[in-house]
C-alpha cells in the first residue's frame, strides 16, 4: 500500500510511482446529497431527517459517530418501505444543544424520529447501536425487528483507540487544517481503498460534509460512557435481532457483538471476517441486511 496524499490528484484517480500498470485515473463523483428536512422533537432538539420510500414497514436507520445519513443510506437500500434516516444531535443540520451528552440523549433523538415516522423496525451502527440498546432498555417492545452492526459499546466504555480518534477528528475539525481532517477521515477506508476513485469519492463527501456542517463538542464525552449499565438490561426484548459484528476492528471489537448478541433473547449473529465490511462485502452486507428486515 503506498502512502495516503492530500490534496487529491487532480482527476480524482489513484497515483503509482515507478514503471508498471496504473490503476485507473478517473473516478465516478459523488451523487449530490438529497434535500432534507428538520424536524422539531418533544424534548426541544430540532433534527435533520431524510425520508426515502413508501409504504410498510417503516424502518429508521441510525448512524455512528461523526458520520450520518450519507453513511447509512447504503444499509437500507435493499429494504422495503418507508425508510427514516436522521442525524443525531451534535451532527450535520441537527442542533447542538449544550453537552456533555449521554446514551439517554441519543435515545430520545432515536425514539423522537421512530414515534414521529411510525416506525417499527430500527437498525442501529456502532453509536446508533448504542443508542438503540438505550432505547431498548427503556422500551423493550418498541420495535418488532432490529438490526445492529458493528456494535461499539454495550456496559463497557469504549477503548482508547475510540477516544484518541475522535479526539483527532474534533481537532482536526477545530484546526480548520483540511489536510489534517483528511488523514483522520482517511482512517476510516479500508487500506486497499485508500487512493483509488471509490476513496476518493467518499472522502471528498465526508470532508465537504464535515466542514459544512461541522460536530458538536458535546460528543466528546460519548467515548466514556456506555448505553446500559449491565447487560440484563436487555432481557426482555423479544424481537427478533440480526447483530453483525466483525474479527479485527478496534473501534467496533467483536467481543461487544458476541455478548450484545448473548444478551438478547432472540438475536442472530454474524461475524464477518476482516474490517472493512461495507466495502470488502458491501453486496453480501445489503443483502443479509434486507432479508432481515423484510421478513
Amino acid at each position: 500500500m503506498r502512502g495516503f496524499r492530500w490534496p487529491p490528484p487532480p482527476d480524482g484517480g489513484p497515483r503509482t510511482w515507478g514503471p508498471g500498470p496504473s490503476a485507473p485515473r478517473t473516478g465516478r463523483p459523488a451523487l449530490p446529497e438529497p434535500e432534507t428536512e428538520l424536524v422539531a422533537t418533544p424534548h426541544g432538539v430540532d433534527l435533520e431527517q431524510l425520508v426515502t420510500g413508501t409504504g410498510d414497514p417503516v424502518t429508521v436507520f441510525a448512524h455512528g459517530l461523526g458520520s450520518g445519513i450519507a453513511t447509512t443510506r447504503p444499509f437500507g437500500s435493499g429494504v422495503i418501505g418507508r425508510r427514516l434516516f436522521f442525524q443525531f444531535r451534535g451532527h450535520g443540520r441537527s442542533a447542538a444543544p449544550t453537552g456533555p451528552w449521554t446514551y439517554h440523549d441519543l435515545a430520545r433523538d432515536l425514539r423522537s424520529i421512530a414515534d414521529r415516522g411510525l416506525a417499527t423496525r430500527a437498525f442501529g451502527a456502532s453509536l446508533g447501536a448504542g443508542a438503540l440498546c438505550r432505547l431498548l432498555a427503556d422500551n423493550p417492545t418498541r420495535f418488532d425487528r432490529l438490526v445492529f452492526y458493528l456494535p461499539a459499546v454495550l456496559d463497557r466504555p469504549r477503548g482508547d483507540a475510540a477516544r484518541r480518534r475522535l479526539t483527532a477528528l474534533l481537532d482536526a475539525l477545530g484546526s480548520g487544517d483540511v489536510g489534517q481532517l483528511a488523514e483522520v477521515v482517511q482512517l476510516e477506508l479500508p487500506p486497499a481503498v485508500r487512493n483509488t476513485p471509490a476513496g476518493w469519492a467518499y472522502l471528498r463527501q465526508r470532508l465537504d460534509q464535515l466542514l459544512r456542517d461541522g460536530l458538536g463538542a458535546g460528543l466528546v464525552g460519548l467515548p466514556e460512557s456506555v448505553p446500559v449499565r449491565d447487560a440484563t438490561e436487555l432481557v426482555e426484548v423479544t424481537a427478533p435481532a440480526l447483530v453483525i459484528g466483525c474479527v479485527g476492528d478496534e473501534l467496533h471489537p467483536v467481543e461487544v457483538a458476541e455478548r450484545l448478541a448473548a444478551a438478547l433473547p432472540q438475536a442472530t449473529l454474524h461475524v464477518y471476517d476482516r474490517p472493512g465490511v461495507l466495502w470488502a462485502k458491501r453486496a453480501d452486507l445489503r443483502e443479509r441486511i434486507s432479508s432481515f428486515l423484510n421478513e
